[in-house]
């Protein structure tokens, strides 16, 4: 179910925040999405020292020529992978909203276009204090869905043990298996699945309700709504279909809306997930 709702973020157009303890498969399923993907992609580590210019790039003058020729940063691929992305300071960290919500960075006053597509799939320990900053409100609504991956079950563990015996300590890069024309094409279609109008009322009446819920003070935005809808099209064209039902809204809540709101005395995860399962069961989804 997480890689799935993974991939109903990429053909949705949106970026994914995997937000999980160490040793789950976090890196490993950014790395291999992004090697599915083809095309440039890079790894960036987020660290306390980072400075903005180290991830969109810096002006360097040249004593030959007399003027500043910009060096493109990591920021420049079509899939960025921010692995640690709350080792970041704030600072750093609002370098990307610019890219992440309009595709493009201003440098020194001038504006740099990002490449088609271009997702972000960020990693963060959310157990892990020493060192880390909390991403900001502004941050996190930039991010399409917040997917936790979970510990795997017992046979799948067993599993895992055993492909691991023989296995090449470098292992080779795999080809890809698609390419972005054909992604931006695919993403089309997403935009294309029907969503009836109940299903809209609901989505738009869900939201309202968090913004007046007694321990909400921040409550869904508008973009978390519109990115709902996309991120339930994405699910049904998953599953073949030109129209969403409500199980596709169902199954997007929570991944979607969860990490938007803001409950009183700043509480975590937890508290954010539990006051939105709340209205959820408490506004009933049309049939």
């Amino acid at each position: 179910a997480p890689v799935r709702l993974v991939l109903a973020t990429l053909l949705a157009g949106g970026h994914v925040l995997l937000e999980d303890v160490p040793g789950v498969g976090k890196t490993l399923l950014a790395r291999t999405l992004a090697e599915a993907l083809g095309g440039d992609w890079k790894r960036v580590q987020f660290s306390p020292d980072m400075l903005p210019s180290d991830i969109t790039g810096v002006s360097i003058f040249h004593p030959g020529s007399g003027d500043f020729r910009f060096v493109r940063g990591p920021l420049f691929a079509h899939v960025l992978l921010a692995d640690e992305i709350n080792r970041a300071s704030p600072r750093t960290q609002a370098s990307l909203l610019e890219a992440m919500e309009e595709g493009r960075v201003t440098i020194d006053g001038h504006t740099h276009p990002l490449p088609i597509p271009f997702l972000v799939i960020a990693t963060q320990n959310p157990v892990e204090h020493q060192g880390t900053f909390d991403l900001p409100e502004a941050q996190l609504d930039r991010f399409a869905v917040c997917v936790s991956l979970g510990y795997p079950g017992p046979e799948e563990e067993l599993e895992l043990l055993t492909r691991e015996i023989g296995r090449s300590a470098h292992p080779l890069s795999r080809p890809p298996l698609t390419d972005h024309a054909t992604l931006l094409t695919w993403q089309a279609e997403v935009r294309s699945v029907r969503v009836d109008e109940s299903l809209q009322r609901y989505m738009v009446d869900l939201a309202g309700r968090t913004r007046a819920h007694s321990t909400i003070v921040l409550g869904v935005s508008p973009r978390g709504c519109l990115i709902w809808q996309r991120i339930s099209q994405a699910l049904a064209w998953l599953d073949g279909r030109q129209f969403v039902v409500p199980d596709d809204v169902k199954q997007a809540a929570l991944p979607v809306l969860a990490h938007r709101i803001v409950v009183s005395g700043r509480g975590g995860s937890a508290a954010r997930r539990s006051a939105l399962e709340e209205l959820l069961h408490a506004v009933p989804l049309p049939v």
